[in-house]
């Protein structure tokens, strides 16, 4: 059963003063101002810890960035938090005066658009980095199609928003090969343990994605994932990596609120697939360029494209 699970994605414009400052991913960055000015637009009871307030489970803020799980929730009950429906996205480095900004809503956050949109102006205007560079929010546009080549300005500043409805990835034929193209860090852990290139598995990746989606749209749509979780992660084992290309990336980010430094790294590279062994696995494959895998997803980790491949001759079905 494919995975429902709508998207809407964004970019964001911004203008400034001066070539961005920001570390190479800035994508910690952004979450953490986000999350700020996320909250100053809509707490109302600023005194009170957010999991005590009585508007706890109705508020805009706890939902997107803290996402409660429900009393009533039959997954992660034991948990204070469940994925939090929102992606950003950015390039890695960008220069001139202008700085874009990648946005993708899931599920039902799309509703609280007008809300991410304003608080992501705010968090630019109070400054980014370690300058407190002020990045000053001009436009949003929005992707019209599933291969993000088509975009529709939604807003402008000083204009009313004028956003499309979310709507599924249009899942694409599966081809003979698919290339996998990891282009973020990617976070995996097995048995307690950071997942390496060397040790990299496509059940790796599988399960990582499995889990999220299934989360995501038990959370955040009214079409909980129901599959054969157990069946699907056992034949996931089976799937071979072909002419795998992966290395680790180092990556450290400093956390405010636990005041030290983080290590971030994750694979990056690119792998193949074999199109005849994957296909009860592509529509996760297909929507997980949406959704990212692995751990810090929201801020930009774990993010692959699927791009053209063709097998080696020695391993194409005849």
């Amino acid at each position: 059963m494919q995975p429902q699970l709508p998207v809407s994605v964004f970019r964001l414009d911004y203008q400034l003063d001066d070539s961005p400052s920001l570390p190479a991913y800035a994508g910690s960055t952004w979450r953490g101002a986000f999350g700020h000015a996320l909250k100053r637009t809509v707490c109302v009871a600023r005194d009170t810890v957010c999991a005590e307030c009585m508007l706890y489970r109705s508020c805009v803020y706890p939902y997107i960035f803290e996402t409660p799980p429900p009393p009533d929730s039959t997954k992660m009950r034991h948990y204070t938090a469940a994925p939090h429906p929102f992606v950003l996205t950015m390039e890695p480095a960008q220069a001139g005066l202008s700085y874009r900004l990648g946005l993708t809503l899931l599920g039902r956050a799309q509703q609280y658009l007008p809300y991410v949109i304003h608080a992501l102006a705010k968090a630019g205007e109070q400054g980014l980095g370690k300058k407190r560079q002020p990045f000053m929010l001009k436009a949003v546009q929005q992707a019209t199609n599933a291969d993000l080549s088509s975009w529709e300005d939604i807003y402008q500043v000083g204009q009313p928003l004028m956003p499309r409805p979310g709507s599924q990835p249009v899942l694409q034929p599966l081809p003979a090969s698919v290339g996998i193209e990891i282009q973020t860090p990617l976070r995996l852990r097995r048995n307690e343990q950071h997942v390496t290139p060397e040790a990299f598995r496509f059940a790796d990746l599988f399960g990582s994605l499995l889990r999220r989606i299934s989360l995501l749209t038990y959370f955040h749509t009214d079409t909980p994932l129901e599959t054969d979780f157990a069946g699907l992660t056992q034949r996931a084992r089976s799937v071979r990596l072909i002419e795998p290309v992966l290395r680790w990336r180092d990556w450290t980010r400093y956390s405010s609120r636990q005041q030290t430094t983080l290590e971030m790294g994750g694979i990056v590279g690119r792998f193949q697939l074999d199109g005849a062994e994957i296909a009860e696995f592509w529509p996760y494959l297909w929507l997980g360029q949406w959704t990212h895998a692995g751990k810090a997803a929201t801020m930009g980790l774990g993010r692959y494209r699927i791009v053209a491949a063709s097998l080696p001759q020695d391993t194409a079905h005849t």
